[in-house]
């Protein structure tokens, strides 16, 4: 899997590496069960600082997306977001913000859903 991180943009390197480690499992080039690289070399190959690392892959585990196994590295293993379940409920918190803001901006419920289904696509490489 190939990361590129753009040290000049505003968004953070931890964040940026959260987003292509998703983006990576999204197509299929990190699968559940693959084990991620250790902190310490992908920071190495990376040039980042290893804390960056770990911030990124604990932000992960937080999210349900990989297990960190101490001693051992981690691993993808993806938890189901289904309503009800903690993932799915702060998966809400987070949307309702960016929805208020997009509703707020004049955008009505077809043009989000076509943004929605525009960045699904993105993602997916349709």
């Amino acid at each position: 899997m190939y990361i590129k991180l753009d040290p000049q943009s505003d968004f953070p390197i931890y964040a940026q590496l959260i987003h292509q480690l998703m983006e990576g499992i999204l197509k299929g080039e990190l699968k559940e069960g693959d084990m991620l690289p250790s902190v310490r070399s992908l920071a190495a190959d990376l040039g980042i600082n290893m804390h960056t690392v770990n911030k990124s892959y604990h932000e992960l585990e937080k999210r349900g997306i990989i297990q960190i196994i101490p001693k051992s590295g981690a691993i993808v293993r993806l938890q189901h977001a289904n309503p009800g379940s903690e993932h799915y409920e702060r998966l809400v918190r987070e949307m309702k913000p960016v929805l208020l803001e997009a509703m707020t901006l004049g955008m009505g419920k077809a043009e989000i859903n076509g943004l929605v289904e525009l960045l699904i696509n993105e993602y997916k490489g349709e």
